[in-house]
């Protein structure tokens, strides 16, 4: 399978301090690779680095350009959507609004009036709360919203950062089940930052654990799944 994001020797800094130290990671074409790691071992630092958000050193090739030297903007435009942590939602404007927003760098009225259809089949509670004032929605129908505005970019790779954070055990499978029904159906590659990491590794095919802004662990999602050692030492559960 080729490879779509090939990560080498990734260094990330905030001012003077090192954040991530020489990570090497993949996605490849239609797959789901998952980050995993406890709260400070630099997954969202990884995510701002692909997007060109943070200073960094190494290389990132992406569609088989590198982008480590690009701007953010123009790594959206190659096809690369970002869902952050926190969700990002434009909150005094309605759902619809916020979806428009992120077909910003796209042209052709048709094909996003058809992306609109597209992205309410997969989250029709969206369709019912189009004219509301997206503040106004739950948590869960938030991080719908905020998937679903990346969506409307039609991206190559999907950025998920924690999209299970702080929402009810049910709306987080909902959520997952959509990402594997999205994954499965357009072949959308996906980089997910999780902190639950038995969600994270059913839905991945590919798996990297960090501490300290290190890949300590790298492999399979089923092997590492697999691995008793490894989940009780490093996962938790």
């Amino acid at each position: 399978m080729a490879r779509l994001l090939d990560v080498r020797a990734l260094h990330a800094h905030y001012g003077a301090t090192e954040v991530l130290h020489g990570l090497d990671f993949a996605v490849d074409e239609g797959a789901i690779t998952t980050i995993l790691g406890a709260n400070g071992a630099g997954k969202t630092t990884t995510l701002r680095a692909v997007c060109g958000m943070v200073k960094t050193q190494g290389e990132i090739h992406f569609g088989g350009q590198r982008i480590d030297a690009r701007a953010t903007e123009s790594i959206v435009r190659l096809g690369v959507a970002h869902v952050p942590d926190g969700r990002g939602t434009f909150v005094n404007l309605s759902v619809e609004e916020n979806l428009r927003l992120g077909a910003y760098t796209r042209r052709g009225k048709a094909e996003i009036a058809a992306d609109f259809d597209r992205i309410y089949g997969y989250f029709p509670l969206l369709k019912e709360r189009r004219r509301q004032q997206a503040g106004t929605l739950s948590g869960g129908e938030q991080q719908m919203l905020a998937v679903s505005r990346a969506l409307m970019l039609r991206p190559r790779l999907l950025l998920l950062d924690e999209p299970s954070f702080g929402l009810a055990p049910l709306i987080v499978q909902e959520l997952f089940a959509i990402l594997g029904d999205i994954n499965r159906s357009e072949g959308m590659s996906m980089l997910l930052v999780e902190q639950n990491a038995a969600l994270a590794l059913k839905l991945a095919q590919q798996a990297y654990l960090l501490e300290t802004g290190r890949v300590v662990i790298a492999g399979t999602a089923e092997s590492i799944r697999n691995d008793e050692a490894i989940r009780r030492s490093y996962l938790g559960y």
